[in-house]
């Protein structure tokens, strides 16, 4: 196995120029008065981001910044585009390649977690022959896959992307996992490399429909019309920020690449929205460390515009249907999640779907991390 000459080794590197500039904008940051109620129904509450806001100017990103450079980082220019990637190979032979692909407001942090697990299983209390191979790439236009230097970034161009990685690597066989964008990523690299992906898993939804005849209405099980009903609550009093951001996405850019409260909250309002249960801070639930990381790693690479861009100015519509890949699909689904099985699996080879009710949000590999890694190893260890 080789490395293309083409991969170049990555140190992420903020200037103390660039950690006072944050610092002093936080300090004098300048929110409005809070409105009627100052709750999560309006957006962020004041008092909540006011609080949230001192601790962000607390947020010793040097140091977060040494733990992430201990970590293998990588960048290749693919199609003109500089593409970042964590790769982290296990020392247990045979280990199977996983390519973990993250989504909106997330980013390549999200997985950093699960490196240990999934590549030294033995230390972690598994069995070291589920041990895997890990590549953790940044989406083009998030993080520091940046800037954006060419449009037409759809989840095809991503999947064609991704799998060049891999093939650099020298990765012949893979499987591939992912959620929120990346559970829309995920299944698309195995239509572009049917023959080299040996099994799609997603946390979410791999498709979701808002709404369905009466026949089908009065067929669907309870859990099946809960999830229903919350897609319906979603197209109705969610949709708005899709809408600007598929619509506007340079204007995304130009209002939060310039105020790190607002980009900030323009990201909580959707970790609280989307993690579970709903009544928990979303610094509770998946780290006030990440929480912070993340909104830094949006502000230092003023990627608000670029991750809005390629993350919903998509080509296709909303409800096309994708071919079939025939690759063996698996999908775990948790309380947050909306995914219904009978409306997406005549699109994906589905061989594993897992229900887990009461716990888990849309950000798996952050709030239920050992249940996604289980469940990753079950599905893979019968493809190996």
């Amino acid at each position: 196995m080789s490395e293309s000459p083409s991969i170049r080794p990555f140190r992420a590197a903020v200037s103390p120029n660039e950690l006072e500039d944050l610092r002093h904008r936080l300090q004098d940051a300048r929110l409005p008065k809070p409105l009627p109620g100052d709750d999560w129904d309006t957006g962020v509450p004041l008092h909540y981001l006011h609080d949230l806001v001192a601790k962000w100017e607390r947020f010793d990103w040097s140091t977060h910044q040494d733990r992430l450079n201990e970590i293998p980082q990588f960048t290749t220019e693919i199609d003109g585009q500089v593409i970042h990637f964590v790769h982290v190979r296990s020392n247990v032979p045979g280990a199977v390649p996983l390519l973990l692909t993250h989504g909106w407001p997330g980013s390549f942090l999200e997985f950093l977690g699960l490196i240990g697990p999934l590549t030294d299983p033995a230390a972690h209390g598994g069995d070291a022959a589920d041990a895997f191979d890990v590549v953790i790439p940044s989406l083009p236009g998030f993080g520091f896959s940046t800037p954006l230097v060419t449009g037409g970034w759809t989840t095809r161009r991503i999947a064609e992307a991704f799998v060049e990685i891999l093939s650099r690597l020298g990765y012949d066989r893979f499987a591939t996992h992912g959620g929120d964008i990346g559970a829309a990523v995920a299944p698309e690299v195995a239509r572009v490399a049917p023959d080299r992906v040996i099994g799609v898993h997603v946390n979410g939804t791999l498709g979701f429909t808002p709404e369905v005849d009466e026949e089908t209405a009065a067929s669907l099980t309870d859990l099946e019309r809960d999830r229903l009903r919350r897609v319906g609550e979603f197209m109705q009093n969610e949709f708005g920020y899709i809408a600007i951001q598929s619509t506007r996405p340079g204007l995304v850019g130009e209002v939060l690449s310039d105020s790190p409260v607002g980009q900030l909250a323009w990201m909580l309002d959707k970790f609280r929205a989307w993690t579970y249960p709903l009544d928990a801070s979303a610094e509770d639930v998946v780290g006030l460390d990440f929480l912070l990381a993340n909104a830094s790693l949006y502000w230092f690479t003023a990627s608000a515009g670029s991750a809005a861009y390629v993350g919903y100015a998509q080509n296709t519509q909303w409800g096309d249907k994708p071919a079939n890949s025939g690759v063996p699909t698996a999908v775990i689904c948790f309380a947050h999640d909306v995914g219904i099985r009978r409306f997406v699996e005549h699109d994906h080879h589905i061989v594993r779907w897992t229900d887990i009710e009461g716990r888990g949000g849309h950000f798996a590999a952050l709030e239920e991390p050992a249940t996604l890694i289980a469940d990753v190893r079950e599905f893979v260890r019968g493809l190996r």
